[in-house]
This record gives structure tokens, sequence and C-alpha cells, in this order.
């Protein structure tokens, strides 16, 4: 096996190869009954999946194992501070109770707000190294995923024992008035005391959901439900089928809920769009799963979706639905409409999506496993349960382009897979910081979507080297300069980043610029710099690292930026600078070193910009 040395970045071999059985379609139309051979596949001993490449010195390995005491790595990241769950969220006696764990998070202002399967917890974290528990709701339902539009608060609810009142005893009956299965609407006006508005009940409930405020309806906040459990019984909520060979089955579609800002009360649910449906008109005319891959795993049929991730800025969805990843035309919101889509057999089941800051680039996840089982082990192949990166083109039509997968070996105790992250606002840059449950942490840069690598990780060891209990990073995502995970056995932690020969001081100060009021990893921001010198010189940064500017060049940059800094800006200079990189993009093949036109032009734009103000 191939192994990279310590100081060079670790890669994973990302290439579609006929090893990797990667398959791409704008349509996969596939008979129940078809084979591999039907698909053009070559299922042979030969075409094994690859495995991974990784560092045999990497800290993470043989990490000792701990519920409060694991040993820790860290890499590039500095840990702030680190919060136990708050007394009745956690079971002293195991930690793997799943009726506890925590699970999602979202951001308003200066509090976080984390969703469990007991309820969701509000944090201020107006110091990121000293978070405070401000509020604690016990409202168990299932996985409990959270999101925040202004005082408005959705949780997802899809356990049978879920009470409308938020009540801790259960429904035991099969059919009941007083089961909730859907979406509750709190109000967060007051934010030491939620109180719910609204239930909004689905037929299969909502393992997560959505929301999308959309620039094309300023009175009301949409909500896509994702639900993955069984149809509900019709005695308890009428129109909800279990047969999937019905026409009218709750299967194959998801919920869009209307919430009108000016009454919550009045959310209901206004369309059922049956996403998967073919030109025929087929419901299940995308991929019925049961495609085998050498190994041990098959993919999902496509009867669901796990989440869906909005775009507003674009008028585009992501959506991970079981055995494909979707688009969807969302600027008409309560119609949503699929407009492309794409399988891989290596992928079982698509769990996430993430768009690079542009667009042209869609990161999905393959939750392989289902988040419970150790899926990063040596032994395991190096596209199942991985990031596929595909590109996107004006057509939204996607190629795949490459794999990311966490690049060192977990043990038989940990469950790791690829999970929820969320973009770093680097200006140039695609970077991502995601979570892998026991895998821990991990920050990647995706720019270069075929050759994506690893910057920055932290990891603790596994909870236990006896048995496997579900733990690790739910997600971790970027929020207003600060990195902020969710662990679900332990608490939460929150990290900064540091500058290393990846990513300079300059790259992390023009991203911890750039501040939101609001933050929902599934309704995503499209990132926007000012024209700063910051900003200039993280452009600079990487052109210099990368050897794709003239020294010359740089100096005069260099040497404009300082000027102004000091308070001595020469508009004139800065707009002469400018041009002269202008010119130098528009001849970049002629440069003695190889330029980057892109990267030239964006620093040439920020100095005018600069000489403007």
């Amino acid at each position: 096996m191939n192994r990279t040395t310590f100081d060079t970045p670790v890669r994973l071999r990302t290439l579609a190869t006929a090893g990797a059985l990667a398959m791409t379609g704008l349509l996969v139309l596939m008979p129940a009954d078809a084979s591999a051979q039907d698909m053009g596949m070559q299922m042979t001993e030969e075409l094994e999946p690859p495995r991974l490449d990784w560092n045999p010195n990497d800290p993470r390995i043989g990490l000792s194992a701990g519920w409060r005491d694991a040993d820790e790595a860290i890499w590039n990241l500095t840990k702030l501070a680190s919060m136990w769950r708050p007394e009745g969220f956690f079971n002293p006696e195991n930690p793997g109770d799943s009726d506890f764990s925590n699970t999602d998070i979202a951001f308003a202002g200066d509090f976080m707000f984390q969703g469990s399967y007991h309820g969701f917890k509000i944090y201020d974290i107006s110091n990121p190294s000293s978070p405070v528990l401000r509020t604690a709701v016990v409202c168990p339902g299932g996985q409990g995923d959270v999101s925040v539009y202004g005082n408005l608060l959705v949780l997802s609810s899809q356990s049978p024992r879920a009470r409308l009142d938020c009540g801790v005893g259960g429904v035991e009956e099969t059919v009941s008035d007083i089961r909730v299965k859907g979406v509750r609407i709190f109000d967060i006006s007051n934010i030491d005391a939620p109180q719910q508005v609204a239930v909004v009940q689905s037929c299969r409930g909502s393992h997560t959901h959505t929301i999308l405020k959309s620039p094309n309806d300023d009175e009301n906040l949409y909500v896509y439900i994702q639900g993955t459990s069984p149809p509900r019984p019709a005695d308890e909520l009428a129109g909800c089928v279990a047969e999937q060979d019905d026409p009218n089955t709750s299967y194959f579609r998801i919920e869009v809920v209307r919430v009108p800002l000016a009454n919550p009360a009045a959310a209901e649910i206004v369309n059922e769009p049956r996403i998967f449906a073919d030109e025929q008109g087929d419901i299940r005319g995308l991929n019925p799963g049961g495609v085998p891959v050498p190994g041990a795993q098959q993919s999902r049929p496509t009867n669901q979706c796990h989440d869906i991730t909005t775009y507003p800025a674009l008028g585009l969805a992501g959506g991970a639905c079981s055995g494909n990843g979707i688009l969807l035309d969302v600027t008409d919101p309560a119609n949503p409409v699929r407009v492309s889509e794409v399988a891989d057999p290596n992928f079982a089941y698509w769990h996430s999506a993430t768009f690079n800051n542009d667009g042209s680039s869609v990161l999905f996840t393959d939750e392989w496993g289902g988040g419970s089982s150790p899926r990063c082990r040596a032994t395991d192949p190096a596209t199942w349960g991985a990031n596929a990166i595909f590109s996107r083109d004006e057509n939204n039509r996607m190629e795949l382009e490459g794999y990311y997968k966490l690049p060192v070996p977990q043990t038989d105790t940990e469950n790791c897979v690829a999970h929820n992250g969320s973009l770093i606002p680097v200006p140039g840059r695609d970077i991502k910081v995601q979570a892998w449950y026991q895998g821990g942490v991990s920050v990647l840069d995706f720019t270069d979507p075929a050759n994506a690598f690893e910057i920055a990780y932290f990891d603790r060891g596994p909870i236990s080297e006896d048995q496997i209990y579900t733990g690790g990073y739910w997600s971790t995502y970027w929020y207003n300069g600060r990195i902020y995970g969710a662990e679900i056995s332990r608490g939460i932690d929150v990290f900064e980043l540091e500058p290393s020969e990846h990513l300079s001081a300059n790259e992390i100060a023009a991203a911890e610029a750039v501040i939101l009021d609001e933050f929902n990893a599934q309704m995503q921001p499209m990132f926007e710099w000012e024209d700063t010198p910051v900003v200039a010189r993280a452009y600079l940064d990487q052109l210099e690292r990368g050897g794709r500017i003239l020294a010359s060049r740089a100096q005069a940059v260099d040497r404009v930026l300082s000027s102004v800094e000091s308070g001595r800006m020469n508009a004139g200079q800065l707009r002469e600078v400018a041009s002269d990189l202008e010119a130098d993009a528009l001849a970049v093949d002629n440069l003695e070193l190889g330029g980057d036109a892109e990267t030239l032009a964006k620093l040439a734009s920020v100095l005018r910009g600069i000489a403007a103000m």
C-alpha cells in the first residue's frame, strides 16, 4: 500500500476510475429487475473499489478510548471550548442512549440552537470561547432537526412516541390524535420561553426538513419536509397511503409547508410534489434500488429524500435522495421541479448536499451504514461512505469529478461515515468543514473537485474500545469566524482555524470578515466579500502559494496595499497595478510561471474597488 509522508497533504485517489465503478447521467431509469450487466457495469473481481492511502504516522491513529477522557489529536485548528450536555439531556449510565442524542445545529445572532432526540437547547455564543446554556426545551420526537428564521424555530418530529404536548410519556396507541409526525413551529421571540405555535402533520413524519425564504415571496417561509418512516395509518392522518404501487402512495414525494410570517399558526401543507417521477409520469422512474456493487452494499431505492439544501441566490436546491442526487428548481418555492439527477453505484444512501459558493460544484455525501456503523476502517473502500463531488454546468448537467473520504483509518468501535458540514468563506477557494461522526472533524479543500485534500482536523478516540456506541460529530459548521461541532454523545465543541501552509492568516481573516445574521446549513447563503486589503491579500497569498503570479507583480501589489493599510492610499497607483494584473490575466499563457487568470482578475477587481472608496 502506498502512503504519503507526514508533511505532504494526504489526498484520496479521487478520479472516477473503472475500479471506482462510478456512473453518472441526467436520468437513470432502471426497471426493478435490471441487472448490473443490463446497465453496462462490469462486475468482476478485478474491479474492486480503491482503498485509502494514509499516513501511518497520523496522530489520529491509536487514540485511547473514553467517553469523557478520550485522547485527542488536532492539526491546524485550536479548540476554544467544550461543553458537556446539560443534566436531563443524557443518560449517565449509557453514553449511546439514542433517546438523548444531540443532532443538528442552527444559528441566529449570538445564539446557537441545538436539536436532540429529547428536545432542543439554546446557547449564548456571544463569547465563542465560553458558550452559555440559555434555554433547554424538553420535547422528545425523534432526531429533532432544527432551523431558525426570524422569531421562528422549526423542529422535526418523526418518532411514533412524540406527543403534541411535548410530553415525555410517549404514545402507546397504534392510532392516536396526540401523536406528532411532521414539523413543530416555535415562537422564539422570548428566547427564554419558546412557545409552540403550530404543528404540521405529515404522512411519513419529518426525519429532516429544509427551510426556504424565497426572494420571490416576501410574505411566507417555506419548509420542505423529508420523511423517511413508513406512512401512518389513514385512520390517524387522512390521505396517507402505504402501498407503493398505489398512484396516491405517500412514497416518492416530499411535502411543502407554507408558513405565513404574519400568522405562523396558519402553517399548512400546500403541495406534495412527486419529484422523482419520470417524463412519462412513472413515480418510480428513478433508482428503484438494489444495484449491487462488489463487497457488502447496494444502492437504496429513491422513494424519499434524506436532505435537501436550498440555495435561494441560485433558485436551486440539491437533494440527497436515497439512491440519487438531484437538482430542483425552487424559483417557485411552493412548486419545486426536478431539473437534473445523477446516480453512483458506489453510494449506498445519498444523505446531504452542499454547493460551492458559485454553484459550479455540488458535493453529495453517502451515509453508508446509516451513521451507526464503522465505515472508515482500513479495509473499507475509499469511494464508499465518502463525498462525491460533481461539476454543474449552466444547463444543470452534473458530472462526477472526484471523491473525498476521511484520509485516516478508524477502528471497529467508531461509527464513521460522511456527514454534515458547511463552507468556510475563504474567497477564491472551496473549503468545507465536515463531520465524520467518531471520525471527528475534517476540513477539506475541493477547489479542484478532482483532487480534494485535507487541510485541518480534530479527532477523539472511540467512546469504547470494546463496543460500538453511536457518537461523534453530527455536524460541524462555520458561523461568523468559528467552527461549531455538535457532538452526539458529549455536547458541543468550538474551534478556530490556525494559519498553516495550506491556509494563510489573510485567508482566515477574510473568511472571518463575512458576518451572517442567521445560518441554517440546509438553506445555503451566497457569500460576498467587501473590497478590502485583507481580501486582496488573501488572493495574493493564493497566487504566491501556487507560484501563479510574477514576483515583480506580487511586490507591486504588496506595496500598494501597504500604502492603503498605513493610511496613504493612492487611488491612481491601485488602478495602475489593477490594469497590470488584468493584462497578465489576458496573457496568462505567456507568464513566466504559468498564471491563474481568474484569481488575477479577482485581485484586480478588489484593488479597483478599494481605489473607488
